[in-house]
């Protein structure tokens, strides 16, 4: 699995986190990629255009002139495709270009081109936005100390204005939801950045601390336990048989005492 290394506001090494393999460790398909693309960029397409032919062109109803006599090809009607400001024969009409493309190959082209900037070190996560208000030029600050050379997609969640707002108005950056994100928009840019709340299959971020202490076993404790409770009642045993002997005297005492008493 890929790990990667988390920044914090300022740039700086916050940790480390394991990609998710399924999004970001595939052997990238090209022929794929190519095939979705094509079907996005050809959804786009408005299917507006049109021309009109020989019979929605106004006019050219009268013959244009007789039909011998004048030495020139017989004609039936001015608004002829060959003839200038006539209909348009085989034209464009109005249609829609949109392709059928199924949902698996969807994902599998989102994640072919993640893997491939992924490859490529051209991932970058940092663990929040701290824009306290909209300010352009700490986005820019940010970029530059993330080391962010190019275009850039900065994938942001849709309730976080003010990081919405910071990178607004600079020309090399693409804001996209983290719901929106394709597999072209993401070939288009070099750098793609996520916060750790927009990236797909977020772990936990593993920070650098020391070495911490080694905690006892539960069976550890259970066991220390179970001799603090035993401890007691060996040393009650004793303490029982000292009374007892403490007792023995007396008892033979009050034996002699009675013999005395009945003779």
């Amino acid at each position: 699995m890929a790990s990667i290394t988390v920044k914090d506001s300022a740039g700086k090494d916050a940790g480390n986190l394991d990609l998710d393999e399924a999004m970001f460790g595939v052997q990238p398909n090209v022929p794929l990629m190519h095939q979705v693309v094509t079907a996005q960029l050809a959804a786009r397409r408005s299917g507006t255009q049109s021309t009109k032919t020989r019979a929605e062109v106004r006019g050219g109803g009268k013959k244009p002139f007789k039909q011998k006599g004048t030495g020139n090809a017989r004609q039936g009607s001015s608004r002829s495709p060959h003839m200038s400001g006539g209909g348009v024969a085989h034209g464009p009409k109005p249609r829609k270009y949109d392709q059928k493309t199924p949902k698996k190959m969807i994902k599998l082209a989102l994640s072919s081109a993640l893997s491939d900037r992924a490859a490529d070190g051209k991932i970058v996560v940092v663990d929040s936005w701290t824009f306290e208000a909209p300010k352009t030029k700490d986005a820019k600050k940010l970029l530059s100390a993330l080391g962010i050379e190019g275009k850039a997609l900065v994938v942001v969640d849709i309730d976080d204005t003010n990081t919405i707002k910071s990178f607004l108005n600079l020309p090399e950056v693409q804001l996209i939801e983290a719901r929106e994100l394709n597999a072209y928009d993401v070939l288009c840019s070099d750098y793609v950045v996520f916060s750790h709340a927009t990236l797909p299959g977020a772990g936990e971020v593993i920070e650098k601390k020391a070495p911490a202490k080694k905690t006892p076993s539960k069976k550890a404790v259970a066991k220390k336990a179970a001799v603090k409770k035993a401890a007691p009642e060996k040393k009650a045993a004793p303490a029982k048989k000292a009374a007892a002997k403490k007792a023995a005297p007396k008892k033979a005492a009050a034996k002699s005492a009675d013999k005395d008493t009945e003779s």
